[in-house]
């Protein structure tokens, strides 16, 4: 047996490499409802084309007979099944990326999973991908997490879906079947824009039409699964969309060199091109663009590099380098699309935290316009959206950010909403555009300041928040601060339930969408009378912890002062002289706090003030004391 040299065996393998860069990618997922037979078919494909090893069939031979659903044949699906929970309970929690590749081209597959507590999961699996094999249980038919899948499938820019009839040696071949259940996709998702949708019957277990085509299903005509997926025109990359770098780290090694790095998101960009920074405007031009292990002329859609510029100008983490021809938008609000992942739901007028790819910014969702029913598209009026709920929402941000709508760039154009006291992700969302009022409401320019009002009433304006229970004690401390004030010739105003609940927010319940809105709304006002110059007491009883904050993050530093009136809840019960902690305990009264709604103590406030055994007069002196001590 001849022996190849060493020269020719390295040419071989470059020769292979090359031939490996030049084959095109495509990113696919497979979703659809629990045990449809996602990871199987996974598994089935891996094995099918021959990217198993040894060792590894040997493994997962034994662990078909451990753990696996297939009797004495291999159970393909514990390829991809790799957490042990999800071997014991036999459904995919996480998201498990595999690679393959064929002769004609390579793939990154993501198996999702199928559970509707893990749409999350899902969505993140869809968010890059070119092409979504929904599973369907020939048993089964369309479902509803059919129907969700394709529907945040479709949201999230994929064009071109495999409809894959599993199981369908479990309904004996049946063309019937295949065609009932063709029909009913086909008419569901002729509204979702997909480009191609390709039916195929298979049976991932035992391979039919999955790599080679089935004896068993001679009346259908159409390719294999892994045909398809060979052959399926993969839309272009973003290289002709506007160049958008968004930048992730300023790097500065030494005194010699100062560059933005990043992973380009569309477009191109070479030595020499002029770029704007996007919130700025201002300009420069390209100097040199770094990677490992030397420089570039030029760097295209999805690569990492360093870009160095000629002029010094300011760059930051979140800001973004643009073509100076086509820039993106940059606005602090915006219309977007929001799945929605968290058990707690969402409330329009809650503050949370939204982040991009680079940025990150404190926002509210101001409206939630309609919630979108997956099975028919109905556009239904919703004051919350529930767990996997999408929604079309308002949002405002602090400050402004730069984006591009979703449809014209999926990296610049999508967000996550991260809770601003777990840091856990509750939702994702795609912009549709930024609101008109954003760019055409400014500040109207004044010479009369809030400085200027404050010192003609020789006063530091504040804020000071009571929070507690109902019963309390919170206004009539309230109370006797602010005769105290004025006796001593500030200028103050009070808002409690009284001139606030009968008259700005009389439309308004006390359900939890209901006093988040009713906060945000005081808060607001607040913030305006301290503009004006005044010491502002707000008395209620604002029992979420996000919406306190909220209200502390429109103020100016150091003017928002929280006061936790602390008395036992039995204590406030016996104070009630309108006896409503007895009507809520006997359930006549809804969404009471204590009762039957949470109440969230402040975990640092400015003051916390017990008033069992203390008077009135004496907690509010302390108030009184605190401000002056300002």
């Amino acid at each position: 047996m001849n022996e190849q040299s060493p020269i020719i065996a390295a040419e071989n393998v470059v020769e292979y490499l090359r031939a490996q860069e030049a084959k095109s990618m495509l990113r696919f997922l497979t979703c659809g409802s629990v045990d449809d037979g996602k990871s199987t078919l996974i598994g089935r494909l891996l094995y099918d084309t021959k990217l198993i090893f040894e060792d590894q069939l040997a493994s997962l031979e034994a662990d078909s007979r451990k753990h696996g659903t297939a009797g004495e044949n291999i159970d393909f699906a514990l390829l991809v099944d790799g957490l042990e929970a999800e071997r014991e309970q036999g459904i995919t929690i996480d998201v498990a990326y595999r690679f393959f590749a064929t002769d004609k081209r390579k793939f990154i597959v993501a198996d999702t999973p199928g559970h509707e507590e893990y749409t999350r999961n899902m969505a993140t699996g869809a968010s890059t991908a070119d092409l979504a094999i929904v599973l369907i249980d020939s048993r089964q038919g369309v479902l509803r997490q059919t129907r969700r899948h394709s529907f945040i499938a479709s949201l999230l820019g994929i064009r071109h879906i495999v409809l894959a009839v599993n199981k369908i040696d479990l309904m004996d071949y049946s063309k019937e079947v295949f065609d009932k259940i063709v029909a009913d996709y086909m008419d569901f998702a002729s509204d979702l824009g997909f480009k191609t949708i390709t039916p195929i019957p298979m049976s991932a277990r035992f391979g039919d039409n999955v790599t080679t085509k089935s004896e068993k299903t001679a009346w259908f005509d159409g390719p294999t699964l892994l045909e398809h997926l060979e052959t399926v025109p993969i839309d272009a990359g973003n290289e002709k969309a506007p160049f958008r770098f968004p930048v992730q780290l300023v790097n500065r090694p030494n005194l010699n060199f100062r560059g933005f790095s990043g992973q380009i998101a569309s477009g191109t960009v070479s030595v020499g091109d002029t770029v704007v920074v996007a919130k700025s405007g201002q300009s420069s031009t390209v100097k040199e663009i770094v990677v490992h292990g030397g420089n570039l002329e030029r760097a295209v859609e999805g690569q990492a590099v360093t870009i160095a510029l000629n002029d010094e100008i300011e760059v930051s983490r979140g800001n973004m380098l643009v073509a100076p021809s086509d820039r993106p938008h940059v606005a602090d609000q915006m219309q977007a699309h929001i799945i929605w992942f968290d058990a707690n739901p969402m409330i329009p007028g809650r503050s949370y935290i939204l982040r991009t790819e680079t940025d990150s910014v404190n926002c509210s969702i101001t409206d939630l316009k309609y919630e979108i029913d997956v099975n028919t598209f109905a556009h239904e009026a919703a004051k919350s959206l529930e767990m996997n709920g999408v929604g079309v929402c308002n949002i405002s941000l602090q400050s402004p950010i730069a984006f591009d709508a979703y449809k014209s760039n999926r990296v610049t154009g999508n967000f996550v909403i991260i809770d601003r006291f777990t840091n856990a992700t509750l939702g994702a969302g795609m912009i549709d555009f930024p609101l008109r009022r954003a760019e055409n409401v400014h500040w109207q320019a004044t010479e009369v300041t809030k400085a200027s009002r404050a010192e003609m009433k020789n006063q530091k304006p504040a804020v000071v928040w009571f929070t507690g229970f109902s019963g309390s004690g919170k206004s009539t401390i309230a109370n006797a601060l602010e005769k105290y004030l004025h006796v001593n010739g500030k200028h103050t105003y009070m808002l409690d339930g009284d001139n606030i609940r009968h008259g700005l927010n009389r439309d308004l319940g006390f359900k939890d969408e209901d006093r988040v809105e009713n906060i945000r709304r005081v808060a607001e006002v607040a913030k305006l009378m301290s503009d004006a110059g005044l010491i502002v007491l707000v008395s209620f009883i604002s029992p979420f912890r996000s919406e306190r904050r909220m209200a502390r993050d429109l103020m100016d530093d150091g003017e928002f002062i929280e006061v936790f009136v602390d008395t036992p809840l039995e204590e406030c019960a016996k104070r009630d002289p309108k006896g409503l902690y007895a009507k809520a305990k006997a359930g006549e009264i809804a969404n009471f706090t204590g009762i039957s709604s949470p109440y969230e103590q402040p975990e640092n406030p400015e003051l916390h003030l017990h008033t069992v055994g203390h008077e009135p007069q004496e907690l509010a002196m302390k108030i009184a004391d605190f401000l002056t001590n300002r």
